[in-house]
């Protein structure tokens, strides 16, 4: 029969579906011939020799002829740092002006690319990029969170092919934040704990959901997954904020990082995925109760109308199993031989 668990870090029911559940390997991506991708396009607005488009660029790696990392504005922001302050209360009515960040991060040069087959030492560049624009973004007036999001595949939401991933910052607590901190804050307050570590700590010592391994990081599928293959990358030193992170804990990361990848490359056959950095709000630096961490969805299913009408999820695959799927996946000697 079927059976709920509950994740007690977002407070979901999810409703794991034994008697529906799916083989690991048959959520493998379907699509089998896709045309590779040039390693450059003159129309892509992200390659190499389109730098002065007149967008601003705020970071790069590297110098005018050789960059490795850029970070861009947003041609089409949702939010705008040179909006003028304003927040309007009329009646059940708020309205707030769009300030606020959104820039985009090239990840690098060739158009072809995906992280999965980048070498660790051009993840590693990504990563510190992301703690660069980090820590300016927060010095911003009005910032009160910091969103780090990438999107594989046009089901994930990705419009350009070019290798890149966005950041950007709001000026309110999203209730999704807000959520998973008051029952962060409520786990600590009745245990002394940090929720964060101690699921850490269950994950290590039972074992079966745990993918991969690192000095400084952990890789996993929780207990109470919302969708197949939701992985979750949790630093092992606890820190509520990701520009925390030291520069042996960004390299350990890029290994980390491109190796789960990779894995649901050569796995699942190169499946759209979506992933974000979950990070305390700007104003809460430093807290016992939250540990930021990386969230990994592969979109190997849909949600439907149960979902939709319910707020709960169906997930179709069993955590264990699917973590050691992909434990056994075997990455090939040759993945930075950049073959798609």
């Amino acid at each position: 029969m079927s059976e709920l668990r509950q994740n007690l870090i977002t407070r979901d029911w999810v409703i794991i579906a034994t008697d529906r559940a799916k083989r690991p390997d048959k959520f493998t991506n379907p699509k089998k011939s896709i045309a590779p991708l040039p390693p450059h396009r003159a129309d892509c607005p992200f390659c190499v020799g389109n730098e002065e488009d007149g967008t601003l660029e705020t970071c790069r790696l590297g110098d005018r002829t050789g960059w490795k990392v850029r970070a861009i504005g947003n041609k089409y922001p949702a939010l705008s740092p040179t909006a003028e302050w304003m927040r309007i209360s009329s009646g059940i009515h708020r309205t707030m002006a769009g300030i606020g960040v959104h820039e985009v991060i090239v990840e690098h040069p060739r158009h072809d690319l995906t992280t999965a087959l980048l070498s660790v030492e051009e993840v590693t560049d990504i990563l510190l990029v992301y703690r660069q624009r980090y820590v300016e973004i927060r010095k911003y007036p009005h910032i009160e969170t910091i969103i780090i999001f990438k999107n594989h595949g046009e089901s994930a939401g990705t419009s350009l092919e070019h290798p890149h991933s966005q950041i950007a910052a709001t000026p309110v607590v999203p209730s999704l934040f807000r959520s998973r901190i008051d029952a962060a804050v409520r786990y600590f307050d009745d245990t002394g704990e940090c929720l964060f570590c101690r699921t850490l700590e269950d994950e290590l010592a039972a074992g079966e959901r745990v993918i991969f391994e690192s000095e400084h990081f952990v890789v996993f599928i929780p207990y109470a997954a919302l969708s197949p293959f939701h992985i979750w990358i949790f630093p092992r030193r606890h820190s509520s904020s990701f520009d925390d992170i030291t520069d042996a804990e960004i390299t350990d990361l890029a290994d980390t990082l491109k190796t789960v990848l990779a894995k649901l490359y050569y796995g699942l056959n190169n499946p759209d995925y979506n992933y974000t950095i979950r990070s305390v709000p700007t104003a809460e630096q430093g807290t016992k109760y939250f540990h930021w961490y990386i969230a990994i969805i592969p979109r190997v299913t849909k949600q439907a109308g149960f979902e939709l009408g319910s707020g709960m999820f169906i997930n179709t695959a069993l955590p264990e199993e699917s973590a050691g799927f992909l434990r056994s996946i075997e990455i090939p000697s040759d993945s930075n031989s950049r073959r798609i």
